[in-house]
């Protein structure tokens, strides 16, 4: 009897995962406009979003993302921030949710001074995402990289049979904090080579499902 269960509940889950709504991602290139983008961190020209050749994620890149204090910066670049609007050209029959992020930058925080980054994404007229929230704190001189991974009850997939743009929330902070203000304490997501960008993985499901 233990066996026949055993057999039957594989069965079961094979049959189960036929069925199952999730799709592999699309083979046609998928197209994504950035609608608008606004914010200090993201000036006009100055952001560019590519989807991958297999179609299961998508890199933001950004040219002019600095958020810096200290001896000479400018007293509002302590705060950087940018809003991304996305259509990503999805075809009929299909969906897609963000099943997991890497945001990578670069860090220089004197001892005594701290960072923050912050971000969330959500489809137009769904509730937000939980905002991550990924300090740092002084000596800090590197590469940096914080991954948000979605569990699989919370993944948000775009409603299917209408037009819900990718609303991309980021933010850096820096704080001077106890370090000596005549030196430069800074964070970037900025990359003038593509070779930092930020990694939206995606998972894709059939409608209907």
């Amino acid at each position: 009897m233990f066996k026949l269960s055993m057999i039957g509940g594989a069965l079961a889950a094979s049959m189960l995962f036929a069925t199952s709504a999730y799709a592999a991602p699309p083979p046609n290139r998928i197209v994504i406009d950035v609608v608008t983008a606004n914010g200090s961190g993201c000036p006009i020209g100055s952001t560019a979003v590519a989807m991958s050749p297999d179609n299961t994620a998508f890199t933001v890149t950004y040219s002019r993302y600095l958020a810096q204090t200290g001896a000479g910066a400018d007293p509002v670049a302590f705060r950087r921030n940018c809003q991304l609007n996305l259509n990503v050209h999805v075809p009929n029959g299909l969906t897609f949710a963000v099943i997991s992020v890497d945001y990578r930058g670069f860090g220089h925080l004197e001892r005594g001074a701290t960072g923050l980054h912050q971000a969330n994404y959500y489809f137009q007229g769904q509730a937000l995402t939980q905002r991550l929230r990924s300090p740092f704190r002084g000596p800090m001189d590197r590469n940096w990289h914080v991954r948000d991974q979605a569990a699989i009850a919370e993944r948000v997939y775009r409603p299917c049979g209408v037009q819900r743009n990718l609303n991309i929330n980021t933010e850096l902070r820096v704080s001077l904090g106890s370090s000596n203000p005549r030196r430069v304490s800074f964070l970037t997501m900025d990359s003038t080579d593509s070779a930092i960008s930020t990694v939206y993985h995606l998972a894709w499901k059939r409608c209907g499902r």
